[in-house]
């Protein structure tokens, strides 16, 4: 028998964020700070994560629809009749306008709501600007950054009684901070002066240029570095995705000194120029093809700043230590120790640099250097695997070949890490016997685990090798690129399965005892396929997860979450953790939350979030029953169908209750539901044609009530359905029909 959960959570309900500005602020302030979403009335709560830095909410503006215009607009039109009786049924009139306080005043319209109407108009006249409504309401929050607090980048979440939205970032920083005034696109904003070096705070509105006048030296190596993309990873409804920033710098005269649209393989630009005379300059920021809208937010670290480029080598074996090189502006050394026995290798790295240090590896193999020369198979450089070397492609045209023994149906794997630790190289990989005869060829190998990263440029081949004797592995930049930045890690083993997970969505606010659907992504690496069960860790009472096993070979897997129907809790971070036997060993790792995020309309990346956060407000509607999965999946024949048992389905509602499957897999159908007081009986089918034998995983059941048609004539199947539960998630696996 399986047990109905109270109620699922409605993702199409719940709270959403779509901006944060400003983005940041400096520690030891007080910032009021906008987010711009949709949803938001009666948003009563606001969560940043980690310390020092305390928010509440001070307004919330919502714009007009087009039914509440109307209705405004008809009582001023009554008003207007009411104290000039000869107007008749005319419109108003621009002189009705210029009256429009004494006509409001009469039909008891609010100074709110006119200047509501007035913002109504302005965006429905101005043809640059579309309405978009994910992110027209706003909400005020009043921000305080403890002195104390951790710089760095942090998640802003807003609660409100029907839910918990997505988090956005929000960075804490070190120095002064400036907010734009607008307008500035030809009087340029003039608070930075001389408080260089700042950080400039700013939104991008459609067709927008901001300009920024300040003063500098002679000599001065100046940064102007621009987070744009970094804030908001990916804009759904946009191409190519995000806020595509461009910066430029011009002197007094308006002759342009430098101009950048990007860093590298980074969408967000990084300025560097060489003051060459004391006087006053200009910084304009603007988007690449002049689009613009509130969600188009930046900050701009502006002034004589460290910035790194790069580091060298990428990684390091755990619990060694070996000196590095780190590259890029106004440093105050080159070299750093890479310490690979602690949790953060690079904490060497001055924490105020205007981007976070780079991305770092520690590993377990053993490792080597790249010697040079070794641009052929004559100067292949020899290696004894496993082992990880630690290169880069020096100078444009550069090629690293390194050579290794193999015996006759060994299978290796050759991996190169470079973008994704934030390498410009866009590697190609080639593994050629001693003859020269081309066995296996990888060029991009895309990596779900990076969801941060749209041109995933780092290659990996797998090859079983045809006989005893020497091979040669060949690394270079597939456009024939290089330089000092262009490092890699090319990792030479046997298979090493594992795996990585990631839990969506990464924000769950719910009623107690509601159950809620989570996904959680399975990472599969070097060929692993076996099933992983999954488990809360450190969870409060009366939390379960159902359906908490990630199939063998499939790469994610729907559960819900049961919360306890008694308790209220404070917000905490919840735990998932996967278990898997890999060659003989239990082998666990956590799942990593995320966002599963949409770019260009069409793409969809798991972007890593901090936490999952779990709020737990109010009692449940009505007492639900424990959750009690099934011990073994339901079977359902390729062709046929089954049937499923349900306890305690509705009550005295149950001629009001339908049920449905949310976002049911392949082939797999709910051909009808009899529900009872007490029970309620599933049939389910597998078509031939969509669902295939072995097919495994769970499915999820909506439950709605039917509301009252409001006219006689409305016939039953159009009666509006209002969500009220969900099942335990219920373990399936298709099976051959007879």
């Amino acid at each position: 028998m399986l047990a109905a959960a109270g109620h699922c959570q409605q993702a199409q309900r719940s709270p959403q964020i779509g901006y944060v500005y400003p983005a940041g602020a400096s520690r030891g302030s007080t910032t009021e700070v906008v987010v711009g979403g949709q949803v938001l009335m009666g948003v009563n709560a606001v969560y940043v994560s980690g310390e020092g830095i305390r928010a509440e909410v001070v307004g919330h503006k919502r714009p007009l629809n087009v039914g509440e215009v109307n209705r405004i607009r008809q009582r001023l039109e009554d008003a207007r009749k009411k104290l000039d009786p000869a107007a008749g049924d005319a419109p108003l009139r621009p002189r009705d306008i210029l009256n429009l306080r004494a006509l409001a005043k009469e039909a008891g319209i609010t100074d709110e709501q006119l200047r509501a109407l007035d913002e109504f108009r302005r965006m429905r006249s101005d043809p640059k600007r579309q309405p978009n409504p994910q992110i027209e309401e706003q909400v005020t929050l009043k921000v305080v950054v403890d002195a104390g607090a951790q710089p760095g980048m942090r998640e802003i979440r807003l609660g409100a009684p029907i839910g918990l939205t997505n988090p956005l970032r929000f960075f804490v920083g070190e120095l002064p901070e400036i907010v734009e005034v607008e307008p500035n696109e030809t009087l340029p904003d003039t608070a930075i002066g001389e408080k260089l070096p700042v950080v400039i705070n700013g939104q991008i509105t459609p067709g927008d240029v901001d300009r920024f006048t300040f003063r500098a030296r002679k000599g001065t190596n100046l940064v102007a570095s621009v987070m744009a993309r970094q804030i908001m990873p990916y804009l759904a409804d946009a191409v190519p995705g995000w806020f595509q920033a461009v910066v430029s710098l011009r002197d007094k005269d308006g002759r342009e000194i430098a101009y950048d649209d990007d860093f590298q393989f980074r969408p967000d630009p990084v300025l560097t120029a060489r003051i060459p005379a004391d006087g006053e300059y200009t910084l304009e920021v603007r988007d690449s093809i002049y689009r613009g809208r509130e969600d188009f937010v930046y900050r701009v670290t502006l002034g004589e700043v460290p910035f790194v480029t790069g580091v060298f080598p990428l990684g390091v074996r755990r619990g060694t230590r070996v000196s590095g090189e780190v590259r890029g502006w106004n440093l105050p050394a080159k070299d750093v120790t890479l310490d690979g026995r602690q949790a953060a290798p690079l904490s060497s790295l001055d924490a105020r640099f205007p981007t976070p240090p780079p991305e770092f590896a520690v590993d377990d193999l053993p490792e080597a250097a790249e010697r040079e020369p070794n641009d052929g198979a004559a100067q292949a450089q020899p290696i004894r695997a496993p082992v990880i070397v630690n290169g880069r492609i020096g100078r444009p045209g550069d090629a690293d070949v390194v050579r290794l023994y193999g015996r006759k149906g060994a299978k290796i794997v050759a991996e190169v890490v470079a973008r994704r630790l934030g390498s410009p190289l866009d590697s190609v990989l080639a593994l050629a016997d001693a003859k020269g005869k081309q066995l296996a060829f990888s060029d991009d190998c895309p990596d779900r685990a990076a969801g941060l990263i749209t041109h995933q440029a780092d290659s990996c081949l797998t090859a079983r090798l045809p006989a005893d004797g020497t091979y040669y592995l060949r690394v270079s930049d597939a456009q024939a690129r290089g330089g000092a930045d262009f490092g890699y890690r090319l990792r030479i083993s046997a298979p090493m399965p594992d795996f990585e997970l990631r839990v969506t969505p990464s924000s769950i606010g719910v009623r107690a005892g509601v159950s809620v659907p989570l996904t959680v992504h399975a990472i599969r690496r070097d060929g692993f396929d076996g099933p992983i069960d999954l488990g809360l860790i450190g969870a409060p009472s009366g939390f379960a997860l159902s359906g908490a096993r990630i199939p063998a070979g499939a790469d994610r897997v729907r559960v819900t979450l049961a919360v306890a129907p008694t308790r209220q809790l404070a917000p905490f971070p919840l735990r998932i953790e996967g278990i898997a036997r890999i060659g003989g060993a239990e082998v666990r790792r956590m799942a990593q939350p995320a966002e599963d995020m949409m770019q260009a309309f069409a793409y969809r990346h798991l972007v890593p979030c901090r936490e999952l956060l779990v709020v737990v407000q109010g009692r449940a509607w009505v007492p639900p029953p424990m959750p009690n999965s099934p011990d073994r999946p339901i079977r359902i024949p390729l062709g046929g169908t089954t049937r499923v048992q349900v306890n305690r389905a509705a009550g005295p509602m149950a001629a009001q209750i339908a049920m449905s499957l949310d976002d049911p897999p392949a082939g797999v159908s709910l051909v009808s539901s009899d529900v009872q007081a007490d029970s309620a009986a599933l049939v389910l089918s597998a078509e031939v044609g969509k669902a295939k034998v072995g097919d495994k995983g769970n499915l999820i059941v909506s439950v709605f009530v039917r509301r009252q048609a409001p006219v006689a004539n409305v016939r039953r199947q159009a009666q509006p359905l209002f969500p009220l539960g969900c099942l335990p998630a219920i373990p399936y696996e298709v099976v051959a029909g007879k």
